[in-house]
């Protein structure tokens, strides 16, 4: 059998990936202990309960992510588990840490106060987060990219950097912790259906692709009997099901949640706001309001 003799899972210390995860751990609780004092003075709590269980999970799901064993088998063997690598990377721990951040934090982050601030607020604009998010999800399923990748650890890493960066400003318009760059709920569910289409296109391209597509994971080591061709077969069914199920499955929520708040409005006789409720024109001209950056 070939690959019988190679040890898939033979352990790969990555002192890089828990110098990270400590340096994230270090900056909260600078944030927290220090920073959040002098900011709330009026007695209310610098983080709740939950942010702290936000964080928990991003930071699990992150280093889940980028240490042994899941990163060593993307990088050297296996494409579907580097599909869920970036799966994890862009979908799940990107929302987990902005559900985590204080929106006083946040405030201080993104604020008009400075440059990188003002440049963050038009760069997590719902167009122009959803364009930039869906280049790179196109670029780094590009042939070259990804080959570099895995023979590269610096460009591995760099590529991972790139995905949760625009993956951050991606989710900030869904679940952020600045409410004035959040979109209503009807709008939240449109943004995430449009997430959901572009990356359909690589995901069909390498479902049906004849032959392999990425040479770096044509290896002569084949881990659990997987050729290369049924490998990115299953990377695609991976990206498509797994991550729109996972984006579909985030709308039905929001739906259920936005019907929920209808259904409270008029049992209290409340007339719903046009932030509750929206028609597919007014969704429209929410992104045409929330639209492109405006040129210097």
């Amino acid at each position: 059998m070939v690959g019988a003799g190679v040890d898939f899972f033979r352990w790969q210390p990555h002192p890089e990936v828990w110098l990270l995860l400590v340096g994230i751990v270090a900056l909260a609780l600078f944030a927290v202990r220090v920073i959040g004092p002098k900011v709330l003075t009026d007695g209310s709590p610098i983080v709740t309960r939950r942010q702290r269980g936000w964080f928990a999970a991003g930071l699990v799901v992150l280093w889940a992510a980028s240490d042994w064993p899941l990163h060593d088998i993307s990088e050297e063997y296996l494409y579907s588990a580097h599909m869920l690598q970036h799966l994890l990377l862009a979908f799940v721990a990107p929302p987990l840490f902005l559900l985590a951040t204080p929106t006083w934090l946040a405030r201080l982050v993104v604020g008009d106060g400075w440059f990188a601030g003002r440049v963050l607020r038009r760069l997590a604009r719902p167009v122009v987060a959803g364009v930039l998010f869906n280049f790179v999800v196109l670029f780094t399923h590009w042939q070259n990219v990804v080959n570099t990748s895995v023979a590269n650890a610096p460009v591995h890493y760099g590529v991972h950097v790139l995905v949760v960066f625009s993956a951050l400003l991606m989710w900030l318009p869904v679940c952020g912790p600045v409410p004035e760059l959040r979109m209503s709920l009807p709008g939240q569910m449109i943004y995430l259906f449009l997430m959901s289409i572009v990356p359909t296109v690589p995901a069909a391209w390498l479902t049906f692709a004849e032959g392999v597509v990425y040479s770096a994971y044509d290896t002569p080591a084949r881990l659990w009997g997987l050729s290369a061709t049924t490998d990115q077969q299953l990377a695609g069914l991976i990206m498509k099901l797994a991550g729109g199920t996972y984006l579909w499955g985030l709308i039905v929520v929001l739906f259920f949640r936005w019907a929920s708040r209808h259904e409270a409005a008029e049992r209290a006789g409340r007339v719903v706001t046009e932030r509750e409720l929206l028609t597919w024109e007014q969704v429209e001209a929410e992104f045409e309001r929330l639209g492109p950056a405006p040129k210097d």
